[in-house]
């Protein structure tokens, strides 16, 4: 038997949790209502995207637990987000950290160390791509990838998918028109500096038929995309799509852009190496350093040959593609410690498993009362959406989003010692993570459900 969500129980239950959430953390609430100095009262405004009418603050956070300053413990499945993929704080992280900037110091002296040169091997063994060079974010090497794309092809527009995360690069936040057809400014694009049809074109996902329309006006220089869409919920790829896009792509003579920086839950080389993936150039960040601001970008052999014999292009001085911050010591021995002692293949098969475990839980609450609801896994990423089946491109993926009823499970959550990822429902795995935490999230969104059912 089909459930049908009551949308007036859905509002008092809601609420209810609302006055829970208050209740339960008068010093969170108390902190947000003293910050007068900060933009929307957080260091960043996304943090203002949560369920409740303040955010909850951080105290601590250790492995696969975080504690608030009202003394709250949650089992965290939100792992900032991608960002904290290793677990929170993992000691040997912390030990590399601690013995580069105390012992050794020189954290941003601007010289190399050979930590570097293991960390692009590494990189390589996982991924594929040969040539490595560091950034501070994801976002900075999406935005270096599209000047390198740019100036080798000598082409100026770039081709994402509608409703794509790629940070915050200008390029990216395009979104397709009505039937798949013509592209407009994603709502809510703050500050552009120019129509972004300018410089970008946009296709579905999973939609090859479009994707050839775009690429056949000849005036791109690369594709950006992710393996499978995460931060609009999860849309996986249908079956030949990735293979259709790279055929597409080197028919076209257009550059492949993978950006793993939350596909890499797929496996210890992200997508790239779980799907047999050739992109030209592979971005990735967050998770690579435990926690510690870092991103790379990888380039194949013979696109970083072209790039270093122009002469006429200034990749060392002010040419746009580094930063003073970028590759120091720090990032560099976190990123070391992380992928050589805590991100390895034997984790990633672990947290893949408990990632399957936690998607079955869903699965059996969701057939248990009819829902109709899906779910989709990454590697040691899984998510619910509130539609069946999975959405297939973005916008799909967008009209899908129920905002009140997301809120009222996550405050559920929350209230009773879970953390999701408050942009979506998406759950991560890390090392720290057990058996025992993925039930307690099953048992509460049984509980959740029931109350739904009323």
């Amino acid at each position: 038997m089909s459930m049908s969500i009551d949308r007036t129980r859905l509002r008092q239950l809601l609420s209810r949790e609302a006055a829970e959430s208050t209740a339960r953390n008068p010093r969170s609430k108390a902190a947000y209502e003293a910050a007068d100095h900060l933009f929307g009262r957080v260091p960043m405004t996304w943090m203002n995207k949560n369920a409740g009418t303040f955010p909850r603050y951080l105290a601590g956070a250790h492995g696969a637990r975080v504690t608030d300053i009202d003394g709250h413990e949650y089992i965290d499945f939100c792992l900032g987000d991608t960002g904290a993929m290793a677990g929170h704080s993992p000691a040997v992280v912390a030990d590399a950290v601690e013995r580069r900037f105390r012992e050794q110091g020189g954290a941003t002296a601007m010289l190399p160390t050979e930590d570097a040169e293991w960390v692009g091997a590494e990189l390589t063994r996982r991924f594929g791509l040969p040539r490595w060079s560091f950034s501070l974010t994801a976002t900075d090497a999406n935005r270096w990838a599209i000047r390198l794309a740019r100036a080798v092809t000598g082409r100026q527009k770039i081709l994402f998918n509608s409703y794509c995360y790629h940070g915050s690069v200008d390029e990216s936040l395009i979104v397709t028109g009505p039937e798949g057809r013509g592209a407009t400014s994603r709502p809510g694009n703050v500050g552009a500096p120019c129509d972004v049809t300018l410089t970008s074109r946009v296709a579905e996902f999973n939609d090859l038929e479009g994707l050839e329309r775009e690429l056949a006006q000849g005036d791109v220089a690369a594709v950006l995309m992710e393996p499978a869409l995460t931060n609009i919920g999860i849309v996986l790829p249908e079956p030949g799509y990735l293979e259709g896009v790279r055929e597409l792509t080197r028919r076209h003579g257009v550059l492949l852009v993978n950006d793993e920086t939350h596909t890499f839950s797929a496996g210890p080389g992200g997508a790239t190496a779980a799907w047999a993936l050739e992109p030209d150039i592979l971005t990735i960040g967050k998770a690579v350093a435990g926690g510690v601001p870092a991103g790379a970008y990888g380039l194949s052999a013979d696109l970083a040959d072209r790039l270093l014999r122009r002469g006429d292009l200034d990749l060392v001085d002010m040419g746009g593609v580094g930063g003073t911050l970028a590759g120091n010591a720090l990032s560099v021995a976190a990123m070391r410690a992380t992928l050589e002692h805590v991100l390895t293949d034997s984790a990633f098969a672990a947290m893949s498993a408990l990632s399957a475990r936690f998607e079955q839980g869903v699965q059996s609450g969701i057939e248990k009362h009819g829902l109709p609801w899906s779910v989709s896994r990454l590697g040691a990423r899984t998510e619910y959406r509130f539609t069946a089946p999975a959405p297939r491109t973005g916008t799909e993926s967008a009209a899908a989003s129920d905002p009140e009823l997301e809120d009222f499970l996550h405050l559920w959550m929350a209230n009773r010692g879970v953390l999701m990822t408050p942009f979506h429902n998406m759950a991560l795995m890390c090392p720290a993570t057990t058996e025992a935490d993925v039930d307690a999230h099953t048992t509460l969104f049984a509980g959740a459900l029931a109350e739904l059912a009323g």
